[in-house]
């Protein structure tokens, strides 16, 4: 996925990727930490229906319970 949206801003950006930040590498984990925690925990997935994993799997404990 990450690599499709590189290759789009390639493709508007006439010299590529020379206009995106270029972070420490701390920084650059840091914002894969909270890229990944937002996708993972709030970021409405469609295969899930419209849910994110946390609320899909809240949802599935509550059906198999009662």
């Amino acid at each position: 996925m990450l690599y499709r949206m590189l290759e789009r801003l390639k493709v508007c950006s006439p010299d590529g990727y020379s206009g995106m930040p270029k972070p420490d590498v701390p920084t650059a984990l840091r914002n894969l930490a909270i890229a990944f925690e937002h996708y993972n925990e709030q970021h409405p997935h469609s295969a899930l229906k419209y849910r994110s994993p946390r609320e899909f799997r809240q949802h599935q404990e509550l059906l198999t319970q009662g």
